[in-house]
C-alpha cells in the first residue's frame, strides 16, 4: 500500500521514480543512494532490471530489500533501451502525480524531487520541469534568464529551434506530470534517434515547461556510459536537424522555418564533411555513417552527396588556408 507522507502544509503530491538498467553494475549503487537521498520523501522507486547478466540485479535487490519506497521489477526478455524505458514508465502506480526517470549511471542533486515538484504545484499548467545539470565537469541547461521560471511549450521549444538554446537535457534532467506520461503508449516513440527529445516536442504543443534555475542532475562522460558512444557521432547537429524537420511546422513559420533548416543543414553537413575527411586520411568509420544513415533515414532523408562534396570542398579549402585545428 502507498503511504502518503503528511508535511506541516500538507500531503506532499506522491512521486513515481524509475530506473531501467542492464548491467549498470558499477554506477548503479550511486545512482539508488542519490534517490533514497532526496529530500523529498514522498515517493515510489522503481527499478527494472533488464536482464543484468553482472551484478547489477543483486544490488537492486539488496536496496530493495532495505527500503520498502522501492520496487524491483523483472522484464521478461532483454528488451532494446527504449522499450525497457517505456516498460518502466508504464509500471508507475496509479495514484502517481508526477513521474521521474534517472537513468542508471546518472544521479540526482539531494533537492531535484523538492524543486521540480514545487515549481509544477506551483504551476499546474506546467507539464514538464527540467533544470539545470552537470555533465562531468561542465554545466548544462543554460540561456534562460534567472527570472524565468515559466514559458509555453511553444517557446520553450522554439528557443533550440531558432536559437540553439536546449533546455531539456537528458531522461534523467526532466520531471513529467504523470498524467502527460499514461497518456501516450508507449511513451517514447520506437523508431526515432532521439526519442527523449521529440516527445518534448510533441508534448510540449499545447502545454507548458517550467525550469527551475539550479543544478538538480549529473550525467555521465565515461566512457562505459549509454550516451559516450555516440559523443563522436555529432548528435547535436543530427538532432537539431532531425527536430526542425519534423516539427517545424508546428514551431515556426514559413520563413522562420526555411532559414532554420538552411543553418541546420549547414551545420550538419559541415560535421560530415570533416568526418569524410578524416576517413580518408586514417580508417573509415562505418559506425558513424550507419548513425546518419538511421537518423536520417528517421525523417524520410540520406545523405545529400552533392551537399557533403560541397562542404568538403569548403572544409579542404579551410585546411589549407588555415591548417590548425580545423578537423577537431
Amino acid at each position: 500500500m502507498l503511504v502518503v507522507r503528511m508535511s506541516g502544509s500538507g500531503a506532499e503530491p506522491f512521486v513515481s521514480v524509475v530506473t531501467p538498467f542492464h548491467n549498470t553494475e558499477a554506477y548503479l549503487a550511486e545512482c539508488i543512494e542519490s534517490v533514497l537521498a532526496q529530500t523529498y520523501q514522498n515517493f515510489e522507486y522503481i527499478l527494472v532490471d533488464n536482464r543484468s547478466t553482472d551484478g547489477s540485479g543483486d544490488i537492486a535487490s539488496e536496496y530493495a530489500r532495505k527500503d520498502r519506497r522501492i520496487r524491483l521489477l523483472r522484464t521478461e526478455r532483454l528488451l532494446p533501451q527504449v522499450p525497457n524505458y517505456n516498460f518502466a514508465l508504464e509500471s508507475i502506480a496509479p495514484e502517481s502525480l508526477y513521474c521521474k526517470m534517472v537513468q542508471a549511471d546518472d544521479w540526482l542533486f539531494p533537492r531535484c524531487l523538492t524543486e521540480m515538484v514545487t515549481l509544477g504545484e506551483a504551476q499546474p499548467t506546467i507539464a514538464i520541469v527540467s533544470s539545470y545539470r552537470l555533465i562531468e565537469t561542465e554545466f548544462g541547461g543554460g540561456g534562460l534568464k534567472p527570472s524565468q521560471t515559466v514559458l509555453s511549450g511553444r517557446d520553450a521549444c522554439r528557443l533550440f529551434l531558432v536559437g540553439g538554446v536546449f533546455l531539456f537535457g537528458s531522461p534523467t534532467t526532466v520531471l513529467y506530470r504523470a498524467d502527460v506520461v499514461r497518456a501516450r503508449k508507449p511513451f517514447y516513440a520506437e523508431g526515432r534517434l532521439h526519442e527523449d527529445t521529440e516527445v518534448i516536442y510533441e508534448i510540449l504543443t499545447d502545454r507548458d515547461f517550467g525550469f527551475v534555475h539550479q543544478v538538480l542532475s549529473f550525467s555521465r562522460r565515461d566512457e562505459d556510459s549509454m550516451t559516450a558512444s555516440v559523443r563522436r557521432f555529432l548528435p547535436d547537429r543530427l538532432d537539431r536537424l532531425i527536430l526542425i524537420k519534423r516539427f517545424g511546422a508546428l514551431y515556426l513559420d514559413s520563413a522562420e522555418r526555411e532559414a532554420c533548416l538552411a543553418s541546420a543543414l549547414d551545420w550538419y553537413y559541415d560535421g560530415l564533411a570533416k568526418r569524410w575527411v578524416r576517413d580518408r586520411l586514417g580508417t573509415r568509420d562505418e559506425r558513424f555513417w550507419e548513425y546518419q544513415r538511421k537518423g536520417l533515414a528517421s525523417i524520410g532523408e540520406s545523405v545529400r552527396p552533392e551537399l557533403l562534396m560541397r562542404h568538403v570542398a569548403a572544409v579542404v579549402l579551410r585546411k589549407v588556408v588555415w591548417p590548425v585545428g580545423l578537423l577537431g
